[in-house]
């Protein structure tokens, strides 16, 4: 019990402390208008570095090897065709099923 309330007194001051830093509280000056700006940049140059290397990574596993053979997998499924209105279907065109090329 006791432990369980020691953890209670943690857990509230954790969330009362970040309370004590609230943004309008900040210094106004030149150099404090730009630390979004800065935040945003740096995360973004993180995150686009691991992409990269990620992308690398999996370009030199072979996982874009092929990749003309793999997307033509999709044009073999058959199924029904729910895009092309009835009305197209009874045109001269499409009277012999697929159109001719």
């Amino acid at each position: 019990m006791k432990r369980a309330a020691v953890l209670l007194v943690v857990a509230l001051l954790a969330l009362a402390v970040p309370a004590a830093a609230f943004a309008h509280d900040a210094p106004e000056n030149d150099q404090s208008k730009w630390v979004m700006a800065d935040w945003m940049m740096d995360t973004f140059f993180i995150f686009s570095g691991l992409a990269l290397v990620a992308f690398l990574a999996a370009w030199k596993a072979g996982l874009f090897h092929d990749l003309e053979r793999q997307g033509a997998i999709p044009l073999l499924v058959e199924e029904e065709d729910y895009y092309t209105p009835e009305w197209a279907l009874e045109e001269e065109e499409w009277a012999d099923g697929d159109a001719e090329r």
